[in-house]
């Protein structure tokens, strides 16, 4: 049997990555997070498995430092394990990439 996964996406400004980051990794559901930059391309990709987070956090945390000092705008993918979250209603929550235009007005 296959796993389920979904894919949030969170757009952040460069100094708030590493905090996002370590925050969905506390949650223990992650698979893999992905960090692009305002061109949509990929500045980093982490698979996130119980061995990366117990031995690998010193240099991943100094990886995504160095990434926030160069972008002023970012995007965060993380697929989760998991059936997504659910509304009130039943649905599932809105997990698609936000409109670049909109989020803008959004980050300080």
């Amino acid at each position: 049997m296959t796993e389920r996964s979904y894919t949030e996406y969170v757009r952040v400004a460069g100094d708030q990555i590493l905090a996002v980051v370590k925050s969905a990794i506390h949650e223990g559901n992650v698979r893999r997070v992905i960090i692009r930059n305002e061109k949509d391309q990929i500045l980093i990709e982490l698979p996130v498995t119980v061995g990366v987070v117990g031995v690998l956090v010193a240099p991943i945390a100094a990886a995504i430092g160095g990434i926030a000092a160069l972008v002023a705008k970012c995007t965060i993918e993380i697929e989760r394990v998991g059936e997504p979250p659910r509304r009130h209603d039943g649905q599932p929550e809105d997990t698609d990439p936000v409109d670049p235009q909109v989020a803008d007005d959004t980050i300080p």
